[in-house]
């Protein structure tokens, strides 16, 4: 008989196949363990301390021990641990948060339905989006935009709207004419002498000239996130939103903004929606919403979208969707909490105020030999790196530098993540000053013990 493996980590190789990993290198290497946290701080089950600085996946806000949403889930477990919202019925906690968030949007919205992920709500964005069209008589109006290195989340639906390379590759996307277009990204894709209003320009003709080819009355939506995330922290052109919303608005096509990583403070508004100025028909909400102590999320629609479906649920006789744990009790709890928590300690506010601090130390280390650009918004950063600042490239294979300096940088006692060679910081709302510098201080480190490990010659 086999000996069961005795540590925890050689039980993880043996029974755990992980997210975004590669399966084979991880039987090698096994994983970090961590054990517990503490404030912006999470702790390996070898008593390493380290600064995490994405918040989990871009989304616990109120940091690893924020006693009051553990508390707020243990009333809400004695009081009634699970009920639904299906056929007719409710709990108290689903009506709270429904209410908070209809309300607190930035734009009038009519509805909220609930989901348990960002993929799951973007999954039921497409849906409403179809059942809308078929109630209005427009079968046709199926067609969905979105943007190169967009992510809009791994389900089925959802991963055929995102436009990265590992999402896709041996994958089969069964969801028919998603459309891509150029990523907003001014200092990747900007032509030469190209002024940042001039690329705008020309995304939103790319924009209008794919409409019209495709025909307007075939175009359902366009899907975007205030700022791309897992695509690089892509903050996009100025004057990029405004010229895309006047397109979408001269054809009549539905606009869904992915506040899935933006919203709750992220960008230094409450919704990167105000960050950017942009109207949306329908809202994607997750991550921060809970500070991730539970899965929740949710999408909110406008009167535009919920009065066709409303009209089509009653033809039918139904709205044939739903999830069993969307609108949990305890999740809507926590997430209630969390909102309170955001607004009574003027969360959004302090990520402004110390996401300037970061972004200007980050600034600071443009000279640096392996940084060529630095772009970011409110408490979201990135750090593009390249070993050539002529040609913005970075080694052989792309995302080769970024995962050396990823290396070097978990090794000084930060949690970030490359996506492809750019480095992103996300760390919770509630850093403060002197821990931002702290991040400073042992990235600037990471990045000279990254240029140190290069061979000699390979920085131009």
């Amino acid at each position: 008989m086999t000996a069961l493996p005795n540590s925890i980590e050689a039980r993880d190789k043996a029974f755990h196949l992980h997210s975004y990993t590669n399966a084979k290198r991880h039987l090698e290497v096994g994983p970090t363990v961590i054990e517990r946290g503490e404030g912006i701080h999470v702790f390996d089950n070898q008593g390493n301390r380290y600064i995490e600085a994405m918040a989990g996946l871009w989304s616990v806000g109120l940091g690893f021990s924020e006693q009051r949403l553990v508390d707020a889930a243990t009333r809400q477990m004695q009081k009634l641990p699970y009920y639904h919202n299906f056929t007719h019925r409710s709990h108290g906690p689903v009506i709270e948060l429904a209410d908070k968030l209809v309300n607190m949007a930035p734009v009038p919205m009519s509805k909220a339905f609930f989901t348990n992920s960002g993929s799951e709500a973007i999954d039921t964005a497409i849906k409403l989006i179809w059942y809308r069209a078929n109630a209005l008589g427009e079968p046709q109006r199926k067609k969905i935009i979105v943007r190169n290195r967009a992510y809009h989340g791994v389900t089925i639906a959802s991963s055929a709207l995102t436009s990265l390379p590992a999402n896709h590759t041996s994958f089969d996307l069964i969801v028919p004419n998603v459309l891509r277009l150029t990523c907003p990204h001014y200092w990747r894709e900007g032509q030469p002498g190209e002024t940042e209003e001039q690329f705008a320009t020309r995304l939103a003709d790319e924009l209008e000239q794919t409409i019209l080819r495709e025909g307007p009355e075939t175009i359902a939506a366009f899907f975007g996130e205030p700022v791309q995330g897992a695509g690089g922290v892509v903050v996009p052109a100025r004057g990029y939103w405004e010229k895309v919303q006047a397109i979408l608005r001269k054809y009549d096509i539905l606009l869904v903004a992915d506040e899935v990583i933006c919203g709750f403070g992220r960008t230094g508004n409450m919704f990167g929606s105000q960050t950017f100025d942009i109207q949306p028909d329908i809202m994607t909400l997750s991550k921060q919403m809970s500070s991730s102590y539970l899965p929740s999320s949710a999408l909110l629609i406008n009167d535009k979208v919920f009065e066709p479906i409303m009209a089509e649920s009653d033809r039918i006789g139904t709205l044939g969707h739903g999830y069993t744990g969307g609108g949990h009790p305890v999740a809507s709890a926590v997430a209630l909490e969390t909102i309170r928590i955001i607004e009574e300690e003027n969360l959004v506010a302090h990520a402004a105020h110390v996401g300037e601090r970061l972004r200007n130390g980050l600034k600071a280390l443009e000279a640096h030999p392996l940084v060529g650009e630095v772009r970011g918004v409110g408490l979201i950063a990135a750090v593009e790196l390249v070993t050539d600042k002529a040609a913005k490239k970075g080694l052989d294979a792309p995302g080769k530098l970024g995962g050396l300096a990823n290396a070097q940088l978990q090794s000084a006692g930060v949690i970030s993540r490359n996506m492809g060679d750019a480095l992103a910081f996300c760390p919770p709302l509630i850093i403060t000053e002197s821990e931002v510098d702290d991040l400073l201080e042992r990235f600037g480190r990471a990045l000279n013990a990254t240029l140190e490990a290069l061979p000699a010659g390979t920085v131009k």
